[in-house]
């Protein structure tokens, strides 16, 4: 018979034997658990991704339907803006040309709804419009000494707003005709009607569909070191604001000449060169051909359009300059959409009633033909491949 004592004594060499075993069990189950843990991670990390399960296919690749959505870009936001431009504004007369036939009498004759009645909506349908105003609105009496002085009654600034002219270009040779007096009462008449003005120290910028326009004026008779000096500054201040878009118009050239003079040529490429938009131009009183350059176009001379320096000029003929500019999220792109719209400065053909006309039929293909004719004498006419002609009702 065993013993107590004995019992206990193999009882102790029973777990000293099985030890090893305890152990190793142990060490399997932990090490089992680690592995088992991490595949389970692995797992999850393959078949979850932002909280959205997809199932792999047999063959890895991941079903249509269960495809995590790529991640949205920008959205491209494309805007247009329509600018239209037109050549001399000469909202009055001059006194030594008596009454009878003058703008004045056929302002008193007709009322000032009269001027604006043949331009089908143009100034009205697009964004922005610029013409040249080569008058003062004033009362003052003393005058330059000078061959014509051109004035107009305060009051004729409504046509502006009639036509739908948002802004103007006062860099010309009849701003002063009045002297400082107009110079400084025809601003003053452009504020009441809230219509925009730029040339000299003025520049004009206006905000069209989130986008900034600008617009500067010059006399551009010489291109000299200084007029370019000029440039250059205005149109990098103009930058600095973030100016998108900006014209410039150049009163300059030689009247009744239907080319532009090299001076005219160079300045206008130089004003391309430093970071002009469009080129626009008068003061010849006739037209003068267009040309793109450098991605951009130069629109020689508009000629007159509603024209009160003469009540009967040899040369009737004008134009409507539109561009279409395209931006993509505010920034202008290359694309390019030209308009040209022919005019006559009279709704008659004898005499000038002031009233500009657009034309139709053959004398819409001709004044048309002649723009092109003018252009093929500076460089060529290949703007026409940009010329998108829109329908008039």
């Amino acid at each position: 018979m065993t013993s107590r004592k004995e019992r206990n004594k193999e009882k102790k060499r029973s777990k000293i034997r099985f030890a090893p075993y305890y152990i190793a069990f142990i060490i399997l189950i932990v090490v089992g658990g680690f592995f088992f843990s991490s595949f389970l991670a692995k797992e999850d990390e393959r078949t979850s991704e932002k909280g959205v399960v997809r199932e792999i296919g047999a063959n890895g690749s991941i079903p249509q339907s269960n495809k995590q959505p790529l991640s949205k870009e920008e959205p491209i936001v494309e805007t247009t803006i329509k600018i239209s431009a037109a050549g001399d504004f000469t909202l009055g007369t001059d006194e030594s040309f008596g009454y009878h036939g003058t703008f004045v009498h056929e302002a008193d004759q007709n009322g000032l709804s009269h001027f604006v009645g043949g331009l089908n909506d143009i100034f009205k349908n697009d964004d922005f419009s610029t013409v040249n105003l080569e008058t003062t609105l004033t009362n003052a009496t003393k005058k330059a000494e000078k061959k014509f002085r051109f004035k107009g009654d305060p009051s004729y600034v409504k046509i502006l707003t009639l036509a739908g002219i948002e802004a103007v270009n006062l860099a010309n040779n009849h701003i002063h005709d009045y002297l400082q007096q107009g110079y400084e009462d025809t601003i003053t008449t452009l504020k009441n009607e809230n219509i925009g003005y730029f040339g000299y120290e003025h520049k004009f910028v206006t905000t069209i569909k989130d986008v900034k326009v600008g617009a500067l004026g010059y006399e551009g008779w010489a291109d000299t070191t200084e007029i370019r000096s000029r440039i250059a500054k205005d149109i990098s201040e103009l930058r600095e604001q973030g100016v998108e878009i900006i014209l410039i118009h150049f009163h300059w050239g030689v009247e009744r000449e239907y080319v532009p003079t090299q001076s005219q040529q160079t300045l206008a490429r130089f004003t391309i060169d430093n970071g002009a938009d469009l080129v626009l131009g008068h003061h010849p009183h006739v037209v003068q051909g267009i040309e793109e350059y450098n991605g951009k176009f130069i629109v020689y001379s508009l000629g007159n359009f509603m024209f009160g320096g003469n009540r009967n000029p040899s040369d009737k003929d004008t134009f409507v300059f539109q561009q279409t500019f395209h931006l993509k999220n505010g920034k202008l792109t290359d694309k390019k959409e030209i308009n040209i719209v022919p005019f006559s400065i009279s709704s008659q053909t004898n005499r000038n009633d002031y009233r500009p006309t657009m034309l139709q039929g053959k004398e819409k293909e001709r004044v048309k033909q002649k723009i092109i004719d003018v252009s093929n004498r500076i460089k060529g006419s290949e703007w026409l491949q940009y010329e998108v002609e829109e329908q008039v009702d």
